[in-house]
């Protein structure tokens, strides 16, 4: 001011001046950055306890269409998106969409150049998540990692909360087929004998391990009016509750057509027919019946496309009785079944058997065989009937090992003393 020149502590003071300036500019820079993070970290922790409440409330919504909603308005509200539609996909085709605000265009989302988008895969449906149009203060600006990270955390919630919603509706079906399931085998032990009929001058024994809960073979033996004894086993094509409703079916009737004193070829054609008309095409029953007059050992035979009954005679031969027709439900045209009458002498002994015997397999898929059965029976010829039970489910059993039983495992052993 006064012209004269500057000097060196003028040129020292105004360094000592910018220098202050200097970190008085970079302390309102950090003090601004600081301010800013803090108010960032406050948003992202809002963010974060929305995200986890959002996850409590759909866990606990019961429709799949108010969980989707929900999630979709909640990541737009956190994203600070204008806009958002969620679309249902399987195999290329769309099922369903959410949209938000719900009169919006889903071209309108789709076509915005400001976007972000995710997707979740489950059992074969996309769940496909697009965000469109980020607002803010200054106007729109682009999605940040922030968004990006919060839009695939919440499309994971959803997937896990559909997965959840299925899972927990799976397991309430699986209990309540579980509880029919435990219905239908108590009836299936009705069905099948608790305790065999004794008879005089006989030793008689039988047994009947499903492969599932409830089973397809059945084996009785029946006590007849004029002191006769039927001695029956049945093996119904295929497993588990509609194989057990046709072992119902075939025990009521033949129970009524017993007692009705029918002969055995009528029996077997009425009850054909019956099967027939109560199962579908895939459906059908091989049976085997044997009356026996225990005072002189005759037996009255009908087999129907069942594994041929064994007689081990005195001389240590065996007999395969095959008299009969085709399994029960097969065909309705009327055909007889020709039947065959045997007598069993003392001493000789009567194997009724369900093919899971011979056709259980070890973990080779080397079957038991009828051969092997054939030689069981030979080999124990000296057995109870008890015995002989035990002892060919324990030989089946030494067959396949630690296998799983495939098929239902049912025998019914006579012996005239």
């Amino acid at each position: 001011m006064n012209k004269s020149a500057f000097t060196e502590f003028d040129k020292i003071t105004l360094q000592i001046f910018i220098q202050l300036l200097d970190n008085a500019y970079q302390s309102y820079l950090y003090l601004k950055k600081e301010k800013q993070l803090i108010f960032s970290l406050n948003h992202r922790l809002v963010q974060l306890n929305s995200l986890i409440d959002t996850g409590i409330e759909i866990s606990k919504l019961e429709n799949n269409n108010q969980l989707l909603e929900l999630a979709l308005e909640r990541v737009v509200a956190l994203t600070n998106a204008s806009k958002g539609i969620l679309r249902i996909f399987k195999e290329k085709k769309v099922l369903g969409s959410f949209r938000l605000p719900n009169n919006i265009e889903i071209s309108d989302v789709l076509n915005s150049f400001n976007k972000i988008e995710t997707s979740v895969e489950y059992r074969g449906y996309s769940y496909i998540v697009t965000l469109a149009d980020k607002e803010s203060r200054k106007g729109f600006v682009e999605f940040d990692e922030t968004d990006e990270a919060l839009l695939s955390a919440f499309a994971r919630q959803v997937s896990g909360a559909v997965e959840n919603r299925q899972l927990h509706k799976e397991a309430l079906e699986n209990e309540t087929i579980k509880k029919e399931l435990s219905v239908a085998s108590s009836i299936q032990r009705k069905i099948l004998p608790e305790k065999l009929p004794e008879i005089h001058g006989y030793d008689l024994n039988g047994i009947n391990i499903p492969s599932k809960e409830v089973g397809g073979d059945y084996y009785d033996c029946i006590k007849l009016n004029d002191g006769r004894f039927a001695l029956i086993i049945a093996d119904v094509a295929g497993k588990g509750v509609p194989a057990s409703l046709l072992v119902s079916t075939l025990n009521a009737s033949l129970r009524s057509y017993l007692d009705m004193q029918i002969p055995l070829a009528e029996i077997a054609v009425k009850i054909n027919k019956l099967i027939y008309n109560s199962s579908p095409p895939d459906k059908f029953i091989t049976f085997f019946i044997s009356i026996l007059n225990p005072v002189n050992g005759e037996l009255e035979i009908i087999n129907a496309g069942h594994n041929p009954s064994l007689i081990l005679r005195s001389d240590n031969k065996i007999q395969k009785i095959e008299a009969g027709g085709v399994a029960f439900g097969m065909f309705d045209l009327g055909l007889p079944f020709d039947g065959e009458k045997l007598f069993l002498n003392p001493g000789e002994k009567l194997l009724l058997f369900t093919d899971g015997i011979p056709e259980a397999m070890n973990k080779n898929d080397v079957e038991y065989s009828d051969e092997r059965l054939e030689s069981f029976l030979i080999n124990n010829n000296n057995c109870n009937a008890n015995d002989f039970i035990n002892n060919l489910v324990s030989d089946v059993r030494t067959h396949t090992e630690d296998t799983p039983q495939s098929d239902d495992i049912t025998a019914l052993f006579l012996i005239r003393k």
